[in-house]
Parts: structure tokens; sequence; C-alpha cells
């Protein structure tokens, strides 16, 4: 290797639901290179997106800070974000030459958070977006991409107009290849590949989508506990608004479409990955290259007659979570863990990965004692939460996870919920009206007994107070103080 310290591949999709590996079990989706990174490292099979929706999450990936440390707890767009560290930021200023392929979703947008270079595209419509600048065609330029008709947050699930090498899972990956021919060869680098797939539109090329749509496709799982919808109609809102805080049922043909989409989108990116680990092993970079692969947050996708993200059960909660440490070092392979790990144990895990010191203002930990066969004293539990989003405040809500058991309060109703998640992973049957709820509520409150919003007395949870999109006081610092209601100086 041409540099003192590892390179650093950091993959991220999308809205991939954790339990959308071929490694994890899947009954019919194909994720060959994903699998590989996950059998020749480390997976994690409980990793949460602490506040399961994008802007939320990725403020998590960048800065290694969980929501209520950084402040946003819901998709709000346009809010401007300075973070005491960052994670490509921290690279640069070890040596790294670092390089964004893909989507970023922060904001200011075309702020480089520490990279040295961005070819940016948040989504597949609307600009200035650099995959649209490449991949030209009719005018209005902004609109070709989305020319198949599908929304970019609906339930249509079909073919796309454009071919494999047009896709922006494509485009990622050739920019990250035209990159990595031209680097500075006496720097390691840290190239991050951020793909907008599978979130909608479900629109893969046409081969993914035949190889799904072709075969029997797992129905959604519905709880003993999910609310009834009325008989499937025409007419539904194709955008979903209704089902953000209520429950919504297709019809099953719609719905085998909805996630054929989904699976081919997925597959397809997958393959892009194999391209990309192809080049680098040609180039004889990937052995001394850490690669991790991780999702911003999930999908229900029909699960519990629910659909999107930024809910608390597993179908969105829930990530893939990979490491693989470079395999010229020897670290273990087929390592699975079970605890309860987050987004925000990204950053520490690369950082410490590469034998550099992780920033006070990071609230993750380390993974890389799990990567490297070593079984560390680990957090007991992992909070997460969400604001309920614009207009539908009755959904907010937090949950704690020990990786076996989840419990889940909703702030504003005061409704609980626990599941067995070991047992019952599709959380199908609600335990809430038989268990002993009290050490699940003491582990909450202690969580939140310093937040400003008033959850907690200290001895009880008070539902109804204000659950807003960004926890007060701290809506650009990123919290650095790290205590809550105060801004970083």
């Amino acid at each position: 290797m041409s540099a003192t310290r590892p390179h650093v591949l950091l993959l991220v999709t999308d809205q991939q639901r954790g339990d959308c590996l071929g490694i994890d079990d899947h009954p019919v989706l194909q994720t060959p290179a994903m699998d590989e990174i996950g059998a020749t490292g480390a997976r994690f099979r409980r990793a949460y997106a602490e506040c399961p929706q994008c802007i939320p999450a990725r403020r998590t990936l960048m800065s290694g800070q969980d929501p209520a440390t950084h402040g946003m707890l819901q998709n709000h767009p346009d809010t401007d974000w300075d973070p005491p560290a960052t994670l490509a930021g921290e690279l640069r200023a070890a040596g790294y030459e670092t390089l964004l392929s893909g989507k970023l979703h922060l904001s200011p947008r075309r702020k480089r958070y520490g990279f040295d270079r961005m070819v940016l595209a948040d989504s597949t419509r609307g600009g200035p977006n650099d995959y649209l600048d490449w991949l030209h065609g009719e005018i209005p330029l902004s609109r070709w991409a989305m020319a198949h008709g599908a929304t970019p947050n609906g339930w249509i699930g079909r073919p796309s107009h454009l071919p494999e090498e047009r896709t922006h899972a494509f485009w990622c990956v050739s920019e990250a290849i035209n990159f990595l021919q031209r680097r500075d060869p006496s720097a390691p680098f840290f190239l991050k590949v951020s793909f907008i797939d599978p979130h909608p539109p479900f629109t893969p090329p046409q081969f993914f989508y035949d190889r799904y749509h072709w075969q029997d496709l797992p129905n959604p799982v519905i709880g003993d506990w999910a609310d009834p919808v009325d008989a499937p109609t025409r007419g539904i809102d194709i955008e979903m608004q209704e089902a953000r805080s209520q429950g919504l049922e297709l019809d099953a043909r719609v719905m085998h479409a909805c996630r054929a989409g989904y699976y081919g989108l997925i597959n397809h990116v997958d393959m892009q990955i194999s391209r990309l680990l192809q080049y680098m092993n040609d180039m004889q970079l990937l052995d001394d290259t850490l690669v991790v692969f991780v999702s911003d947050h999930g999908e229900m996708l029909g699960d519990h007659r629910l659909f999107h993200k930024s809910w608390p059960y597993e179908a969105a909660a829930r990530v893939p979570l990979l490491v693989m440490g470079p395999p010229s070092q020897s670290y273990p392979t087929h390592v699975v863990r079970d605890e309860p790990v987050g987004l925000q144990d990204v950053m520490p895990t690369i950082l410490d990965g590469v034998g550099l010191e992780v920033p006070a203002s990071v609230t993750g930990r380390s993974l890389m004692p799990f990567v490297r066969g070593d079984t560390p004293t680990w957090r007991e539990t992992l909070h997460g939460e969400h604001s309920g989003g614009k207009n539908r405040p009755e959904t907010a809500w937090h949950f704690v996870t020990d990786g076996r058991t989840k419990y889940i309060w909703y702030s504003q109703s005061g409704r609980e919920q626990l599941f067995d998640i070991a047992e019952d992973p599709d959380e199908t049957r609600d335990l809430a009206g038989t268990a002993d709820l009290r050490p699940w509520r003491e582990r909450l409150i202690k969580q939140l007994k310093n937040r400003p919003e008033g959850f907690t007395d200290g001895s009880r949870l008070v539902a109804g107070r204000r659950h807003g999109p960004m926890v007060p006081g701290t809506p650009r610092e990123g919290n650095a103080a790290g205590v809550y209601g105060e801004t970083a100086a």
C-alpha cells in the first residue's frame, strides 16, 4: 500500500430494510456482493437508524452523534448545519483524499463537510444535480430521469425506462471508479458511495424487475396490534400521504409489483457494488481497504399496513450494517453480533479502524473490537426517536432496545408497545398488555431525564409534551457541549 493508513470505502443505500440481505436469510432477494462483505467481515444484526428518516439519519452518519445531540428529529429541509466534527473532515485532516459520489442530503447544499470533492445527486429530479447533468436527455432535463411516471415517494412498482448503464446507481459507481483512476497515489483515500436506491420510485432496470415480478414474493406481515383499514380501493393517493399517519392496504397485485420493484432496486445496487469491488480488486486496492456497508433507514413496505420510514418498527428502523476489515490485516471472518448498535457508531468505527482519535463530540462507539473478534463491554440499550413529522404529531415516538426486546412509547398519546424481537422479529405480537413494563419505562426515563421538552419528571414519562422537529437549543451546532438545551460555543 502506498499510504500508511488503510483506505476507506463507505457504501450507503437509502431505505434498505435490515432483513433485505441474502445473508439475512431473505426468501427471494439476491445480494451476493453485500453478502460477501458481511461474510468476509462482521455483520451486525441489530443495527438501527436512531431517527429513521433521511436527513437526521445522514446527520448521524456524518457526525457520529445521536439525533438528540445533533438536534434533528425529522426531515427538516434547509436547516443549515455546522457540526463540530465530521467523518470526512477528520479523515481529510489526517491526510486522506476524500470523495462523495451520490447522495448527501444535508444543508446548505454543496457544503462539503470535509470532502475534497463531491459529485452530488440527492435525487433523480431537480437541480443542481450532477447525475442529471451526466444523464442528458430531453428537456426539461430535471424530469428526464423521472419519465417512468412513478412518484418519488409512492407505491408504484414498474421497470425503469432507463437501461442499467444510465441509472443513478451505475453513475455513482462510475464516478467512484473515475476517482480511483485519478486519485493521488501517495495518499490514502476515503470514498463514500451513496446510492438513492432502493428509495422510491420502485423502478429498477427491466432485468431486475422481471427477476422478482415472476417469483412468489413474501406478503406483508400484519401484527395482531395493527389497526384495521377499509378494503383496498381504487383511487389511493399515489404518494401515500395517509399511510404516514394511518394504515393503508394495497391490492395484492399492486403490492406484488411494489415489492418486485423494491427488491429489484436492491439487487441492481448490489451488482453495481460488485462492479466496484471487482475494479478495486483488479487494481490491488481492496486488500488494503476498510469497507463499511450501511443504509440510512428501512421501509415498512406494507408491513402492519404501513409504508415509508419514520416508524419505530424493525422494517423501518433496523438497517443492514456490515464491516469488513482490510483483508491484508487478517481480520476474522463470519463475525455475527446481536448487540444494539446504531448509525452513530459508523464514524467512530471507521476512525478507530484506521487508527485515528475519535472526537469528543461523538456519542457513538467503535465497533472495531467486535470486528477484531473481541467482546467488549457494550451499551445496555440503544435509544431511537422520531417527532412524527409535519401534520402528524400523534405518531411521535421513542424506543429503547437491548437487541432482544424493544419498548416503544408514543410521546403524545402515551401508548406503549413491547416486542420480543429475538423470538418474534416481525413484531407480530404486542406484549405490552401482559408484560411488566416498569423496567422499560425506567430505562427510557433515564435516557430522557435531561431533555428540555420535559418527556419525564424523573419518576414517570409525561405524555403530550411538544415533540418538535428540532431539540430545543440544538438547531445548528450539533450540541458539541453534550448537554441538552445548550448549543456549542
